[in-house]
């Protein structure tokens, strides 16, 4: 029912300074991937492959890593570094990555309502990239509340229902 998750990541990453000085804070790494990446996962884990990034300045990482790079990809072509790109590879084939610009930094609520033009009218998920939640026994916070959103909306048409 849900397919497409809003990753609002347009801010200045003020909480992590000095590291995101130069940086997006999305992109800082846990062991080898980058935070984003860890969302990204966890919304195809519940189901959401239409992911929609609502971006600022200095924020061209993001577009970049989930996308194609040749000249890398052709230089460890063969050897054993090809294995590392296995798990963003798949990434990008099985999601569909849209971007839009939040031109002023006005909070949260701001950058979610930047996304409307990527969402629409349709029901979304929101991951913050920044807050890594894993769950190594079963299913991700945002599966966990996927499964819960049809039973919500019924009661809500029940309580509130439609003249």
């Amino acid at each position: 029912m849900l397919k497409k998750c809003l990753f609002p990541a347009a801010g200045y990453g003020t909480r992590f300074l000095p590291a995101t000085k130069s940086m997006p804070k999305e992109m800082m790494p846990v062991v080898s991937k980058p935070l984003i990446e860890y969302g990204v996962e966890e919304a195809l884990q519940a189901g959401m492959q239409d992911i929609c990034m609502v971006t600022g300045r200095g924020k061209r990482a993001l577009e970049d890593h989930f996308d194609a790079n040749y000249e890398l990809e052709h230089q460890i072509a063969g050897t054993d570094k090809e294995s590392l790109l296995t798990n963003i590879r798949q990434l990008i084939n099985e999601c569909s990555f849209s971007y839009t610009r939040q031109r002023e930094m006005k909070g949260l609520g701001h950058a979610i309502l930047s996304g409307e033009s990527l969402i629409g009218d349709q029901p979304f998920g929101v991951v913050l990239a920044d807050d890594l939640c894993i769950n190594p026994d079963g299913p991700g916070v945002l599966a966990q509340m996927a499964k819960l959103y049809p039973h919500r909306v019924r009661w809500i048409e029940k309580q509130y229902p439609l003249p």
